[in-house]
């Protein structure tokens, strides 16, 4: 059935919520922001409280659910949200990020 004046191609539009992927609609992002966020965390740990073998595997999880050439762009968000008061450039840069792409 379709609303009189209403576009197949927009539903929302016309009330009928969209159907949405998992839980939020956005969950492959969640998890792939928690991943970035939960592996700059353990990086910051002393190495000897660091689990190398846990890192590992959020690394692999993390590359497989990233968009070629995003990974390290995730683990910079992540740092920057995990120091909101750092230098965003230098967290951009350690990162291989340079100036004109921060």
């Amino acid at each position: 059935m379709r609303v009189r004046g209403c576009s197949e191609a927009e539903p929302t539009r016309c009330g009928v919520p969209m159907p949405k992927k998992g839980i939020t609609g956005h969950d492959e992002w969640v998890v792939t922001e928690a991943l970035a966020t939960a592996l700059v965390a353990l990086e910051q740990l002393e190495p000897t409280q660091q689990s190398q073998q846990q890192m590992d595997d959020i690394r692999k999880i993390l590359a497989a659910k990233c968009q070629p050439g995003t990974f390290n762009l995730h683990l910079a968000q992540a740092k920057c949200r995990l120091f909101p008061n750092g230098d965003r450039g230098d967290i951009y840069r350690e990162y291989g990020f340079e100036d004109r792409e921060v």
